[in-house]
């Protein structure tokens, strides 16, 4: 039994098929943890610049008229 066990520990170590994917999830933990961090650290700043730019675009739409109801 104890053979067994170490045969079985011997082929576990020996066993390299999931390193890849270990691998590529570091890499990907190594820039998305950062660009996380940048996005939330900024959130406040991004959030009034895409409206800005959102009511840039808003403006420049042609046969875009108020939406408010009383006007129609």
């Amino acid at each position: 039994m104890v053979k067994r066990m170490r045969d079985a520990l011997v082929r576990f170590h020996k066993d390299e098929g999931g390193i890849d994917m270990v691998e590529y999830v570091l890499l990907i933990a190594i820039v998305a943890l950062p660009l996380l961090a940048v996005v939330i650290y900024f959130w406040k700043d991004i959030a009034r610049w895409v409206g800005e730019l959102w009511g840039k675009i808003r403006e420049e739409t042609p046969g875009t008229g108020s939406t408010d109801p009383s006007t129609l």
